[in-house]
């Protein structure tokens, strides 16, 4: 028997569309991310999760209110579930901000870690991200499952953190999709990453490692 922690992404927004960088300004689901979080909620809800933690930014509690409506669960909230804080890079398309910070921009674009003005690094995200589930792992038993609904960037680092990979090999795993999600399982020996960035529940596996 295993526990599970599923990491869901928001689903879409205008800003997503227009490429603009969010971090912790509060957009709000646009029409296709709204319907995007009632069709991967049916989805998750077939996993029974016992409980949903969700941050505080609208369109995080939007899309777990989806889950909620089908559950019966009543969220909660916490913003260390929040997006990086990008500051003042936020409202920008990529392109703009190379503009603006060329040199920051391209040591980014390298894999560099960069703390950008006002803003928070890549690896301070993924401490907080990571408390949080483990956090919540220490009050789940075995059998249980745990949604908790985020942004992408964070959960990408976060769960990096949490399984125990360094910040740095955050690139050796693909972005989120909107309303995708990762599955962090842990059947005894330790979590370990089992799902990423899906938007199906998987089959069952038998393996010689569990």
């Amino acid at each position: 028997m295993t526990r599970q922690l599923v990491l869901w992404r928001h689903g879409r927004t205008e800003w997503n569309t227009q490429g603009r960088t969010q971090g912790q300004s509060d957009t709000e689901l646009d029409e296709v991310g709204l319907a995007q979080a009632a069709e991967a909620a049916g989805r998750l809800a077939a996993l029974a999760p016992t409980a949903i933690v969700s941050s505080d930014l609208k369109r995080a509690v939007d899309t777990a209110a989806e889950l909620a409506a089908l559950t019966d669960l009543a969220p909660t909230y916490d913003r260390r579930l929040r997006e990086v804080d990008f500051g003042p890079r936020e409202g920008m398309t990529a392109e703009e901000a190379r503009r603006r910070w060329p040199d920051e921009m391209a040591r980014r674009d390298a894999g560099e870690d960069v703390r950008f003005p006002g803003a928070e690094t890549l690896a301070e995200t993924a401490d907080r991200f990571a408390a949080v589930l483990s956090d919540v792992s220490k009050t789940m038993s075995y059998g249980q499952t745990v949604v908790l609904v985020g942004h992408g960037s964070a959960m990408r680092v976060g769960a990096c953190a949490f399984v125990g990979f360094p910040t740095e090999h955050r690139t050796r795993f693909g972005a989120f999709a909107n309303c995708c999600w990762a599955v962090l399982a842990d059947g005894g020996r330790g979590w370990r990453i089992e799902t990423w960035n899906a938007s199906s529940l998987p089959t069952a596996v038998v393996g010689d490692d569990r």
